[in-house]
C-alpha cells in the first residue's frame, strides 16, 4: 500500500465555454460539460502537512493562480499532473467532483497529456474513490454527506463560519472579464475561493478530528503570516485578512484548545514577515 500524502493540494478552476466544440444544437442557457470548458485560470494554495502524535498540521508554501494570459491550456493542464507527481497531494476541492477535476481529466484528452502518480496511489482508495476524503476530499461532497443533505454553496459556507466568501467576483462574471482581458481579476478571485476553502478544509480537518485544536490553530497562525508577508505584493490578501479579521461570528479564525474547560480563544499572533517559512 501506498504511502500517505504529504502535501495539502488545494484547487479552484475558472473556465470558459470552448465555442468551437459546442454542439450547434445547445440550449444557449444550459451550462456546458466539462470538456467544452476551457481553462482559464488555476489556483491552488500548497502546503506541506506535518504529522506528530496528535494528528496533522500545514505549512503553506505556495498560493497562487495560474493565468492563461501567461501561459497555453496545455501548460497549465501539463502542470497541474506534474505539481500532483512531484508533491503527492491531498487535493481539496469544492464541487471538485463534479466539475473541477472533470474539467482537468476531459481537457487532457484533448491535448494529449498522462496522470501518471494520480492513478498510482492505492489501488482502491485513491485520488478516484469518492467515499474517501484522503487523497481528494471535495468538501462540497463531504459536507451534505455525499448528496444525502442538501448541498452547499461556497459561499455561503464561507460566510456562516465568518470568511470573507465571494467578496470580490462570482463565477459568472469570469467571460466577460476574459474577453475584456482581465485576466488579472479573474486571478485574485479564483485565489479568493481557493483561501475559503482551504479554510473551510481546516475547520472540518478540526472537527473530523484530522487536526488537533492546537494543528488548527497553527495552521491558521501560519496562513495569517503568510498572507501578512505578502499583502504589499498581493493587496488582495490584505483585504482578505481584513475582511476575515473584522468578522462577527462565534468562532471565525482560532478554535479552543481546551476542550474540556471553556474559555477565550486564543490570541493571535504578532505578524512578522521575518517569520514566514520559506
Amino acid at each position: 500500500m501506498a504511502a500517505g500524502p504529504t502535501h495539502l493540494l488545494v484547487i479552484d478552476l475558472e473556465t470558459v465555454p470552448d465555442e468551437p466544440i459546442l454542439p450547434a444544437d445547445r440550449d444557449p442557457a444550459g451550462f456546458p460539460k466539462p470538456i467544452q470548458h476551457r481553462l482559464v485560470t488555476l489556483g491552488f494554495l500548497l502546503a506541506a502537512i506535518d504529522r506528530d502524535g496528535q494528528g496533522e498540521c500545514y505549512r503553506v508554501r505556495r498560493l497562487q493562480a495560474v493565468s492563461a494570459s501567461a501561459r497555453d491550456e496545455r501548460t497549465m493542464l501539463a502542470g497541474f499532473w506534474t505539481l500532483v507527481d512531484n508533491t503527492r497531494p491531498r487535493v481539496v476541492s469544492w464541487n471538485g467532483r463534479g466539475f473541477d477535476l472533470p474539467v482537468l481529466k476531459q481537457r487532457s484528452l484533448i491535448h494529449g497529456l498522462t496522470a501518471l502518480n494520480w492513478h498510482r496511489t492505492e489501488p482502491r482508495y485513491g485520488y478516484d474513490y469518492r467515499f474517501e476524503p484522503n487523497w481528494h476530499c471535495d468538501l462540497m461532497e463531504v459536507l451534505s454527506d455525499y448528496g444525502a443533505s442538501p448541498r452547499l454553496g461556497l459561499d455561503e459556507t464561507a460566510r456562516a463560519l465568518g470568511l470573507p466568501g465571494k467578496w470580490n467576483g462570482h463565477g459568472r462574471e469570469v467571460a466577460e472579464q476574459i474577453a475584456a482581458g482581465d485576466s488579472a481579476a479573474v486571478d485574485r478571485y479564483c485565489e479568493g475561493d481557493v483561501l475559503n476553502t482551504y479554510l473551510i478544509y481546516l475547520r472540518w480537518a478540526f472537527f473530523s478530528s484530522r487536526v488537533s485544536a492546537c494543528g488548527h490553530n497553527a495552521s491558521i497562525r501560519n496562513l495569517l503570516e503568510f498572507l501578512e508577508a505578502g499583502r504589499e505584493a498581493q493587496p488582495h490578501w490584505g483585504e482578505f485578512l481584513e475582511r476575515w479579521g473584522s468578522s462577527t461570528q462565534p468562532c471565525p479564525r482560532f478554535v479552543i484548545e481546551r476542550t474540556d474547560e471553556p474559555g477565550p480563544q486564543p490570541a493571535e499572533s504578532h505578524l512578522r514577515s521575518e517569520d514566514v517559512l520559506s
